[in-house]
């Protein structure tokens, strides 16, 4: 089972600093090292740390609000009398933990945190903890402070097996650990994930196909093939991002026969990304007439500044100028990249970068008018929304 291989991997898998070069046949620089980018796979949508610190911000004025608080002191004294709560073993009700993951400011307050979380699950192991998980709030109280190592370490404890049982929470951990080139680790929380029967969704894919690509050994390739391949068995939907990420890491191995197979398996190449890792496939098998039709297919003629228009990664055109070095279509690929370059096709951003994006998300859609049902000038119901004044 992709199960088995995948532990195995896991547990054999070496830090390897990525060479710069692109299996070798491109000059340094082509897809960056996996310290280039930091940037994060998952968009604030999944992440929710803003709404996460703004109810930190309401939490510290309860008092002013007239909500209840379990004890009656500033925030900085909370913790204190919560610390000394759990010294002499004294039971930790649901809103007392909950207010206090929403008070903590440092390294010293989370590990106040954590310790009561630990006695939170011992003690309600058995029972349910209702329609509130702590998983995710713990995750994005880790994420505040920038302690993803301590984050993973608590969500591979098996003694908290069962608290953290929503894919929310393992995703977070999973992007704070991608951020900090953490890759081991979170290879080590998707093996967890998978002994605790945690299900993986979309956005575990895009990460877990991430992680296996930044690393670019031989052992986290596999993975990279048992996991997508385990996931299309049982009908789930690898997204885009996670094919992209697929078919760099089987070019990088030099296996344009299985980046060839990932491609064709994306639902909708029509971005930029899937349009350069085509270049890419079609170069490095050869196929540079079909390179050279692609880039003309997308040449758009001089028009409006607003007008998107899709760019080529210069490391791209490198590879493609390289492939052709010396053959009958040198002169074609010389006069299609100037074109390019003149109309600002050619740009600077690295595979890399494109591929370890962040996403913008949801765009969340304000309406303009609150939509009355009272007229103000008859003071009868409106008929229509198309009737409002």
């Amino acid at each position: 089972m992709a199960l088995g291989r995948f532990g195995k991997c896991c547990r054999s898998l070496l830090h390897d600093p990525c060479k710069g070069v692109f299996l070798g046949i491109l000059q340094p620089g082509w897809i960056e090292s996996c310290a280039g980018a930091k940037r994060h796979l998952l968009s604030e949508d999944v992440i929710k740390l803003q709404d996460f610190q703004q109810r930190k911000l309401a939490v510290a004025h309860l008092g002013s609000k007239g909500e209840v608080v379990i004890f009656s002191c500033p925030k900085r004294n909370y913790i204190q009398l919560f610390n000394e709560k759990l010294q002499r073993n004294e039971l930790i009700l649901r809103d007392e933990l909950k207010l206090l993951l929403h008070l903590c400011q440092s390294a010293d307050d989370l590990a106040i945190a954590r310790d009561a979380i630990y006695r939170y699950h011992t003690e309600n192991r058995n029972m349910e903890h209702g329609e509130f998980k702590f998983g995710p709030l713990f995750m994005r109280l880790c994420y505040e402070l920038g302690l993803e190592e301590i984050a993973a370490a608590t969500l591979t404890d098996m003694r908290m097996r069962g608290f953290f049982n929503d894919t929310t929470s393992f995703n977070i951990a999973l992007d704070m650990l991608f951020t900090k080139d953490l890759y081991e680790e979170a290879l080590e929380v998707l093996r967890t994930m998978r002994k605790q029967d945690v299900p993986y969704n979309k956005d575990t894919m895009t990460l877990a196909t991430g992680t296996c690509y930044k690393l670019n050994t031989s052992d986290s390739y596999k993975i990279c093939i048992a996991l997508i391949e385990e996931e299309q068995t049982k009908g789930i939907l690898i997204p885009r991002h996670g094919y992209c990420f697929a078919v760099a890491l089987a070019l990088r191995q030099n296996d344009t026969e299985k980046a060839q197979s990932f491609y064709s398996q994306i639902m909708n190449t029509d971005n930029r990304i899937c349009q350069n890792l085509k270049i890419v496939l079609l170069a490095m098998s050869g196929a540079v007439k079909d390179a050279i039709s692609t880039m003309s297919a997308v040449l758009l003629p001089k028009g409006p500044f607003f007008v998107k228009k899709l760019e080529f990664s210069q490391e791209v055109v490198n590879l493609l100028r390289l492939q052709c070095e010396g053959g009958p279509y040198m002169a074609e690929v010389e006069q299609i990249v100037t074109r390019l370059k003149q109309a600002g096709q050619v740009t600077q951003q690295t595979i890399d970068g494109m591929l370890c994006h962040t996403p913008t998300g949801k765009r969340k859609i304000w309406p303009i008018l609150e939509q009355r049902k009272i007229s103000r000038r008859t003071l009868r119901p409106l008929q229509s929304t198309l009737l409002s004044e």
